[in-house]
């Protein structure tokens, strides 16, 4: 059976609504999630709860040039962050095995998590797009890195109780981590 003319026109717009809708606002209770980090373990959320606060930024693809500097922003503050009493995870839709590739070709002091199917991304209500692969050389030796989801580029902070302290969702790569920083250092 066709759609009608009129659910071409609606049913974008209630997707985009609903989207809107279910992101995750300030003050409201942080999802709990578990994610395998770029060694093969998992990560829990609930790990950090009443201990430390987390700072969740999700990003679109491993080892591209936007992603790169916002990975690198946290690794310049990192030992701030640190003294801060957080627990940094850098999320995207990237295998495993690519954000160990990452992780070393940036030298990372804090966990990259893979979201290969995006759920942890649609519990926080980061749009996601179709993953993809691209073709990069580390260190003479080329690989092909493979992502199941792409999501946009978005940061929570997340306090010790489990509640958004923090959303932004017009990230500006380069300075992600200096604005996240410069929100906590004003409470």
């Amino acid at each position: 059976m066709l759609m009608s003319f009129r659910s071409y026109i609606y049913l974008p717009l209630v997707l985009c609504i609903t989207q809107f809708v279910s992101a995750l606002e300030i003050g409201s209770t942080a999802p709990y999630f578990s994610l395998t980090d770029s060694t093969g373990k998992k990560w829990n959320s609930e790990d950090f709860l009443n201990r430390k606060h987390v700072l969740v930024f999700f990003y679109p693809a491993a080892m591209t040039g936007g992603c790169t500097r916002q990975v690198c922003s946290y690794q310049v503050d990192f030992a701030k962050w640190n003294a801060k009493g957080f627990e940094i995870v850098g999320i995207s839709g990237d295998k495993p095995e690519n954000l160990s590739l990452f992780k070393k070709a940036e030298n990372l002091g804090f966990r990259l998590l893979s979201d290969w199917n995006g759920k942890t991304a649609k519990k926080f209500g980061v749009p996601i797009n179709n993953g993809g692969s691209i073709q990069k050389f580390i260190q003479g030796e080329r690989y092909t890195l493979e992502r199941g989801i792409t999501a946009k580029r978005w940061t929570f902070i997340i306090s010790k109780t489990g509640k958004v302290i923090y959303k932004n969702s017009k990230v500006n790569a380069g300075s992600d981590s200096a604005d996240a920083f410069n929100f906590i250092s004003n409470l």
